[in-house]
C-alpha cells in the first residue's frame, strides 16, 4: 500500500470517522486504519463531532474543508469574545500561525514566538480537538492554505491529498517524511503512480490505481481513459516545484466570459472564503460579460457584527437587506478581488438569506456545492446578477 507509513501511529492510535463510507474516500482511509491497528469510532452524526473529538480524544481524523473552516470560524468567533487583553494575545498568536512554515524555515525569533504562541493559545486549540489529534487527512475539495499553516501551528498537521473515485481513490498526498508537504499543494504522488499535465493543463495519471472502467459504458471509458492508458481526471493543474501537485481548477466547471476570458470559479471561491464574513460563495458568469457570484453569509460572525456596531434587525432577510450590511460585504469582495485580474474579479454579488446544508440542498453528503442545483434553485437571484 502506498500510503501505508503516511500515518505514524500503530494499534495503540484512534481514529475519528465521520463522512460517508459510501464514498470511497472515507472507505479507503478505514481500510487503511484497519490494515494498520488503528481503533476507528464513528461519530454519532454531524452535529455531534466536536462532542464525540473530546470523548474519543483521536490521534488521527479523516475531514473535509468545509468542517475544517467551520471549526476556524468557531475558534475565531470564540476568540472576538474574549477581554481586550486576552482578545490581544488571542489574535495576535493567530498571525503567529498564519505565517507558519515547516522545518524552521521563519527563523530562530519566529520560532521563539511561536512557542510563546502554542503556550498561550494553541494548546487550547488542541485541547478543544481531544488533546491528542496528530495528523488531519483533508480531501474532497480544495483547502485554503492559511487552514493547513494555522492547525499545523497548533500542533495539528493537516495533510491535503487528491484522487478520484476512478483512481481508488489516492493520486497525490501530503506526509510527514522529509521534503513531503508543502502549503497550498496536495502534495506529491503517491508511489507506484504517474502524473502528466497535458497541454491544455488536465492532469493525467496512470498506474495499477485507475480503474478497468465504466461499467457496461464502453463509450464514457473511452473517453476517459486514452490509447495510452491516461486517465483524464477532468481537474486541471501544476507540477510545483517539479514534485508537489497543484489543483488549480475543474475543467468542467472553468467558464468562459462572453468577452472570451476563462474563469476558474474555484480559486475565486477559495480566496473568498478566507473572508469571516463569508460561510460559502458560489461564482457564475458562463457567457455573461463578467464574473458575479452568490454569497452565504457567515451568520453567526455577522450577527455579532450587527450587536457590535448597533444595527437592529429581526430576520437573516432583513438583516442582509441592510444598505449597511451591503456596503461591508461590498468592502470584503473588494479586498479580495485585488488577489485576481480585472477580467477575473467579481462585479457584482447577492446575500443569500440562509445557510446551505445537505438538507437544503445545496450541498453534496461530502459537503461539496452542487452548482447546477444551486443555480436552478436560486434562479431569480442568478437573474439578478447578469441584469
Amino acid at each position: 500500500m502506498s500510503v501505508k507509513d503516511i500515518p505514524p501511529m500503530g494499534e495503540d492510535g484512534r481514529a475519528l470517522s465521520y463522512l460517508p463510507l459510501c464514498h470511497i474516500y472515507e472507505r479507503m482511509l478505514n481500510y487503511l486504519f484497519q490494515y494498520l491497528g488503528i481503533s476507528i469510532y464513528y461519530a454519532e452524526n454531524m452535529g455531534t463531532i466536536a462532542d464525540n473529538i473530546k470523548e474519543i480524544k483521536p490521534d488521527i481524523m479523516t475531514t473535509v474543508p468545509r468542517l475544517l473552516e467551520k471549526v476556524y470560524d468557531k475558534i475565531i468567533a470564540k476568540g472576538r469574545k474574549l477581554s481586550t487583553v486576552k482578545k490581544a494575545i488571542f489574535f495576535w498568536s493567530l498571525n503567529v500561525g498564519l505565517r507558519y512554515e515547516m522545518n524552521r524555515k521563519n527563523g530562530w525569533f519566529y520560532e521563539f514566538k511561536l512557542k510563546i504562541a502554542q503556550k498561550l493559545v494553541f494548546s487550547k486549540w488542541k485541547e478543544g480537538l481531544g488533546g491528542n489529534l496528530e495528523i488531519m487527512v483533508s480531501g474532497g475539495a480544495a483547502l485554503q492554505g492559511r487552514l493547513g499553516r494555522v492547525f499545523s501551528a497548533a500542533g495539528v498537521d493537516v495533510l491535503e491529498g487528491y484522487g478520484l473515485t476512478e483512481t481508488s481513490p489516492v493520486v497525490s498526498v501530503n506526509n510527514l517524511d522529509p521534503g513531503g508537504r508543502k502549503f497550498g499543494t496536495v502534495g506529491p504522488v503517491i508511489e507506484g503512480v504517474e502524473v502528466k499535465i497535458a497541454e491544455d493543463g488536465e492532469i493525467l495519471c496512470k498506474g495499477p490505481n485507475i480503474m478497468q472502467g465504466y461499467y457496461k459504458q464502453p463509450e464514457m471509458t473511452k473517453e476517459a481513459i486514452d490509447a495510452d492508458g491516461w486517465f483524464h481526471t477532468g481537474d486541471i493543474g501544476i507540477i510545483d516545484e517539479g514534485k508537489y501537485l497543484k489543483i488549480t481548477g475543474r475543467k468542467k466547471e472553468i467558464f468562459k466570459t462572453s468577452l472570451g476570458k476563462y474563469i476558474s470559479p474555484q480559486l475565486l471561491e477559495n480566496r473568498f472564503k478566507e473572508s469571516s464574513f463569508i460561510e460559502t460563495i458560489v461564482v457564475l458568469g458562463e457567457n455573461q460579460k463578467y464574473a458575479a457570484a452568490l454569497v452565504v453569509p457567515e451568520f453567526d460572525h455577522l450577527r455579532s457584527w450587527c450587536r457590535i456596531k448597533e444595527i437592529p434587525y429581526t430576520t437573516n432577510e432583513e438583516m442582509i437587506a441592510i444598505p449597511r450590511i451591503k456596503k461591508r460585504f461590498q468592502k470584503e469582495i473588494d479586498t479580495h478581488n485585488q488577489n485576481f485580474g480585472k477580467t477575473e474579479q467579481v462585479t457584482r454579488f447577492e446575500l443569500m438569506n440562509e445557510s446551505w446544508t445537505v438538507e437544503t440542498g445545496e450541498l453534496t453528503a461530502n459537503l461539496k456545492l452542487k452548482r447546477g442545483f444551486i443555480v436552478e434553485k436560486h434562479k431569480a437571484a442568478v437573474d439578478k446578477l447578469f441584469q
